[in-house]
């Protein structure tokens, strides 16, 4: 395999001849079982690493009765070693802050600081060795090349230089790849209008921000009278939310833009984040394993599912010596095949990506409802103006769904009969999803503020429901 050893230590001038569709081509496509066996020895090497330099797996791992030297097999791992959370990184760092007990290179070796915003709580520290940034350089340059990037292409990265990783990542990606970076990071007031103008000029080849940006970029243009086409983008890749790989959103952005969409990113906490990430030929996000292990597992025992079931990925750094993580579940929701795939890669795919959170999925009428399957069919519909509300409200025991909705400003003009045909459509086509009774109001378009990062749709109303209905009573 090319350039696999730990810890890594990667060519920095090495480039694959410009017609190859592969980067490394016997890491991307060699049998999967012999893959398999090389993970097996190299999950051996991560755990010994882990064991000698972290007092946090040390402690976890004598907890659960296990030894690196236990490990023989792919199932020993999977049924011998404890899976760790998030709260786990979070309980680390407040006993031995700022980066906890699983940091296992001395502090002053360490090259960046990210981490989590903290807005719930005490934020994550990411402490990322010199030696680790140059090795997810180097991973997610590779993955850029599958979708297609090349060296000279500019790179238009429109979200925001924060502890957000995911715009890091991308630079330093399409540093490695020898591309044009250009890091414009919208995000204050005004920016996106002046994307607009610098797309226009500059036509870059390649555009990352989250696909809800995307969305706004286009709203923005058409009210500055740009057809998006006009920036002649050829590779859009997105992360930091679901709908990159499902049909409805893809498709309309595809539509949009008239360029090709990939989706990526798994969790920053596992960077590179681009080790679950489409290719150029392959959609969905293919599990790029000889980076990062993923495996799909049951939520509740942490055991792999078959292929074509759903559960939650569970992750292990394979090439990171400053925070590794070592079965870290994600609490994400997707499911997972094992068959070709176009772009000739033999790795798993996960074939709508990341689909939602096994927190954000509610249940009315005891259905399951992810929120991206709503947004997903509502871009599906001419006449959706880019935003809505979904909210959950209960009246005595039973939980209703209303969706707050905008019409697009075109279908505003047409008065108000067409918005009610739209409306009616929209409440048809969401019931047939969804199996169960939904509410709908119309608002007015821009009713809803747009966001440059993620966005959030989701309203919890039980509460506040029921205690109006208590003063009212």
């Amino acid at each position: 395999m090319e350039e696999w050893q730990f810890p890594p230590n990667y060519d920095e001038g090495y480039f694959p001849d410009p017609s190859s569709r592969y980067w490394f081509p016997e890491r991307e496509t060699m049998d999967p079982a012999a893959r398999e066996a090389k993970i097996l020895g190299r999950l051996q090497e991560v755990m010994n690493y882990a064991w000698q330099n972290s007092a946090f797996y040390r402690r976890k791992w004598e907890e659960a009765g296990v030894h690196p030297d236990h490990i023989q097999s792919l199932e020993d791992f999977e049924d011998r070693v404890p899976v760790i959370t998030k709260q786990d990184l979070r309980d680390s760092q407040a006993g031995a802050p700022p980066f906890g007990d699983y940091l296992c290179i001395p502090e002053d070796e360490i090259h960046h600081i990210h981490g989590t915003s903290g807005t719930t709580g005490r934020p994550t520290v990411f402490g990322i060795g010199r030696r680790d940034w140059n090795t997810i350089a180097n991973n997610q340059a590779r993955v850029m090349w599958g979708m297609g990037l090349r060296p000279g292409d500019m790179v238009f990265i429109a979200s925001v230089f924060s502890l957000y990783m995911g715009s890091w990542g991308t630079l330093t990606g399409a540093e490695r790849l020898g591309c044009k970076c250009f890091p414009f990071g919208a995000g204050a007031p005004g920016m996106t209008q002046r994307a607009v103008t610098w797309l226009k000029m500059m036509q870059p080849a390649g555009f990352y921000a989250t696909p809800s940006y995307a969305l706004r970029l286009a709203e923005v243009a058409e009210e500055e009278g740009v057809d998006p086409r006009e920036f002649g983008l050829k590779v859009m890749f997105f992360s930091g939310e679901p709908g990159a790989s499902i049909p409805g959103i893809r498709d309309r952005i595809a539509r949009i833009f008239g360029a090709r969409v990939v989706d990526s990113g798994t969790m920053a906490e596992i960077t590179p984040w681009m080790n679950g990430a489409g290719s150029s030929e392959t959609g969905g996000m293919l599990l790029w394993q000889d980076m990062v292990y993923g495996e799909v597992c049951d939520p509740h025992t942490n055991r792999r599912v078959p292929w074509g079931e759903q559960g939650t990925p569970v992750y292990t750094n394979l090439e990171r010596t400053s925070q590794p993580m070592i079965r870290l579940q994600s609490g994400d929701l997707t499911h997972w095949v094992m068959e070709d795939n176009p772009c000739g890669r033999t790795y798993p795919r996960l074939p709508r990506g990341i689909y939602g959170r096994i927190d954000d999925m509610f249940q009315i009428r005891g259905e399951n409802v992810y929120p991206s399957e709503i947004h997903a069919t509502l871009n599906e519909m001419e006449g959706y103006g880019g935003e809505h509300r979904i909210v959950i409200t209960r009246e005595g025991s039973m939980d209703e769904l209303l969706i707050r909705l905008e019409p697009s400003k075109g279908l505003e003009a047409y008065g108000a009969d067409a918005v009610k045909e739209f409306r009616d459509k929209a409440k048809h086509d969401l019931e047939r999803m969804l199996g169960f009774r939904v509410g709908i109001e119309m608002v007015a378009a821009d009713t809803f503020p747009r966001t440059d990062f993620k966005a959030k749709r989701v309203i919890e109303d039980r509460d506040l429901y029921s205690s109006l209905r208590q003063e009212a009573e």
